[in-house]
């Protein structure tokens, strides 16, 4: 104390001084550290020094011997047991599931094949073209060189598509030797149901380490299983893009949720950063749009940046990460110039020169306030024109369908264009329903979310205004301090849940990027003593010791919620298992059956693009659309093809066709005599609105056609539709009609 009272002249000494005893105590922390006899049990113990570094706790007594640390890794044990567990168990209910609600084991390969609805049904078909490739080599010369899919275009299906999953799924089923032992689609399915698996088990490491316990792992997992319907789509569609990246996503999440934190070694940073770097690269190059989801993390990473200074540094290495892994998809994806232009780049980019032209000034004066403000401005301005010299230098295929749907969407634009309305009819693409928050809210979901994400975001709040008003705070957060909202990982973590709910609330969609993480933050709210010290000392409360009533709550609230929903919906889970459904679609067979037999093996397909990827994995045929919406001719074609269902001349459909090399058309009876639920989002509505044949005005009128509905017109069997088109097959729910190459026009 008396040095503190000292003048200012005995600094410069204090320092000198305060050097030297640093110098010397850095020495004797090496020669203690440092084992003379034993090398040996420092490398077998250093995965257990990861892991402890990684996964202990926030607050820890300051207490050490033998028997804490084989308590800490006693804990670490049992939690990392739990974690892989969890996900095995996930991924065996999945396999379960699947086998109960298909009765898969027992049907023939086209019954299975069926079950692959849309788009699913082109992934998996050239995960078969590749098993039927000679070799490797030609097998991924075929696909992006594929002139046997669609009539008329030749497409980089890889690039297009994202075909890497199957590309890694063919060589895997190869090499291991899987070929004698599993069929390709019990291999396929399993490594999804694998992935998933590992999905859960991220989750879990990343609740536990926000919380410190592995409590909240499992709460984390149980709520995720029991509201899989808003979590996945795994059990709609298998093959989808983001059930093969999403996994990915969340390792890279537990990663970066370590990684962030101030508590952390060497050992437990350079594995962090090494699974980040691995998981991000991977993630990219599974998910075509996975760049606009890291370019979120970008901006909550770039938040946490200005209001965290702290791990500042850090922050900037994941800059360079997004960097490397950017370039090194551009180089492996072909040259792949949405990764150029990407948001992300822009972003990224933008930081480094901004931290280049930051200048050092003293923290909290008004000066760093004010440059705060002009680095905030810089970021935005130089991203917004960086993206646009990008875009004007580099060749890439514009997404204009997409920023027309948005315009659309938020109703800053209006359009009678088929391919815009019936994006907006999808129930995807629309705000989410009450159910989906009824849902979330019966499971107890929701409510705990809500008061996690308050607390943890006040407390943000707080430390942020102490930290501009130039107040010091402390660098290691105790318990009893109650200052969640300090540590970096939870201003991450709140910025990133609030941005990805946002746009949840827009598109219903997105909700399954949402959802996930609000099982986590609220499993990790509720199993934090730290969140509930921060609550209580708001509340200031003096009848019990808040620290040991903390401590007892972060432990009796989940006990208290997992038994609750053991009770409410294990016996459902259990119920599903049991139950043995079946999918039957006879009628679908029976076409898939006649066109193998019946039709020419050169002959071109033409109908609606969900019937066509099924036409297209069942039987190899060329067909004229895809149910791809990421391309601007095949949503042209799309919208062609559709124009069957539509009041067209026989001539104008048949001119249609052929300008696609059609030879034979399907007309589905579902899509002709659709009765839908939503008015205006029948295919034939939006299909008479877009060609003029819908005046909306005092209610819908139709205007005058001479045509009758085309779809209608051609079952009935008079000219001049017999003179285009001879029907050949059909059963209840499909007519199939050769289209004629010469045309008689005899009545």
């Amino acid at each position: 104390m008396a040095d503190e009272e000292g003048p200012t002249v005995e600094l410069r000494q204090r320092k000198k001084l305060k050097s030297s005893e640093n110098k010397e105590s850095v020495k004797e922390e090496k020669i203690s550290d440092t084992p003379i006899p034993e090398r040996a049990p420092k490398r077998r113990y250093s995965v257990l020094l990861v892991l402890e570094a990684v996964l202990r706790p926030k607050v820890v007594l300051s207490t050490s011997g033998p028997d804490v640390l084989f308590q800490r890794f006693a804990k670490i044990f049992i939690g990392c047991l739990a974690a892989v567990t969890s996900g095995m168990m996930y991924a065996l209910y999945l396999s379960a599931y699947h086998e109960r609600k298909f009765w898969f084991s027992n049907r023939q390969e086209l019954e299975r094949e069926i079950t692959f609805q849309g788009d699913s049904a082109i992934y998996y078909s050239y995960y078969k073209d590749m098993l039927k490739a000679p070799s490797f080599e030609r097998g991924v010369y075929e696909l992006t060189h594929n002139n046997k899919t669609v009539s008329l275009k030749t497409i980089n299906a890889v690039q297009q598509m994202s075909l890497y999953p199957e590309l890694i799924a063919s060589v895997l089923y190869q090499a291991t030797g899987s070929n004698e032992i599993i069929e390709p689609v019990y291999f396929y399915i399993g490594i999804v149901f694998g992935l998933q698996g590992i999905y859960v088990t991220a989750l879990f490491v990343t609740s536990w380490l926000m919380s410190g316990t592995w409590l909240a792992g499992m709460l984390t997992v149980a709520w995720f299983i029991i509201n899989r319907v808003d979590t996945t789509r795994i059990e709609y569609s298998i093959p989808l893009r983001e059930n093969w990246a999403l996994p990915y996503f969340a390792c890279q999440i537990a990663a970066l949720t370590g990684y962030l934190k101030s508590n952390l070694n060497t050992y437990g940073e350079r594995f962090c950063y090494l699974l980040m770097s691995a998981s991000t690269y991977t993630f990219m190059m599974m998910w075509e749009y996975s760049h606009y989801l890291l370019f979120l993390q970008a901006i909550s990473l770039f938040l946490l940046d200005s209001f965290s200074l702290e791990q500042s540094d850090k922050v900037h290495e994941v800059y360079k990460i997004y960097i490397f892994s950017l370039f090194l998809g551009y180089l492996l994806q072909f040259e792949n110039s949405a990764l150029l232009v990407s948001p992300l780049l822009s972003l990224v980019v933008a930081l480094m020169l901004a931290k280049c032209l930051q200048l050092n000034v003293k923290k909290g004066t008004f000066i760093a306030k004010i440059m705060k403000v002009i680095n905030f401005y810089l970021v935005c301005t130089l991203t917004v024109t960086l993206n646009i010299i990008m875009k004007m230098f580099v060749p890439h295929r514009e997404n204009g369908h997409m920023l027309k749907f948005l315009e659309v969407k938020f109703g800053l634009n209006m359009t009678k264009n088929f391919t815009m309305n019936w994006l907006l009819c999808q129930e995807s693409l629309q705000a989410p329903s009450q159910d989906f928050f009824l849902r979330l809210t019966q499971s107890s979901l929701l409510p705990f979310y809500i008061l996690v994400l308050i607390i943890c975001f006040l407390s943000m709040m707080q430390v942020i205004f102490r930290r501009i008003g130039g107040k010091s705070l402390k660098e290691t957060i105790t318990l009893e301090d109650g200052r969640i909202g300090g540590r970096p990982e939870i201003i991450y973590h709140v910025i990133h849940t609030i941005l990805l709910g946002s746009l949840a609330m827009v598109i219903e969609g997105l909700k399954y990027l949402w959802t996930p993480y609000v099982c986590m933050l609220a499993a990790f709210g509720v199993c934090s003593p730290e969140l509930w010290m921060t609550l209580f000392k708001w509340l200031r409360l003096r009848t019990v010791h808040p620290v040991l009533l903390a401590l007892i709550l972060s432990m009796a609230v989940p006990t208290i919620i997992g038994l609750s929903l053991w009770k409410e919906f294990f016996p459902r889970l259990m119920t599903e298992l049991m139950e043995l459904q079946e999918f039957y679609d006879p009628d679908t067979v029976e076409l898939m059956t006649w066109i193998k037999r019946q039709a020419p093996v050169a002959a071109v397909f033409a109908g609606s693009p969900q019937l066509m990827g099924a036409i297209k994995l069942c039987t190899g045929w060329m067909v004229t659309s895809l149910p791809l919406y990421n391309d601007d001719d095949l949503l042209k074609r799309n919208e062609n093809i559709y124009q069957i269902y539509s009041k067209r001349s026989a001539e104008d459909i048949y001119k249609i066709l052929t300008s696609y090399k059609a030879n034979y058309l399907i007309v589905e009876d579902a899509i002709c005599n659709e009765v839908g639920t939503t008015r205006g989002c029948r295919v034939k509505d939006l299909l008479d609105i877009a060609n003029g044949h819908v005046v909306c005005e005092e209610g819908d009128k139709l205007t005058y056609s001479k045509y009758g509905r085309f779809c209608h017109e051609v079952k009935i069997n008079y000219s001049p539709y017999v003179n285009y088109f001879t029907r050949v097959y059909w059963n209840r729910s499909y007519f199939v009609y050769k289209i004629n190459t010469v045309i008689s026009f005899q009545s």
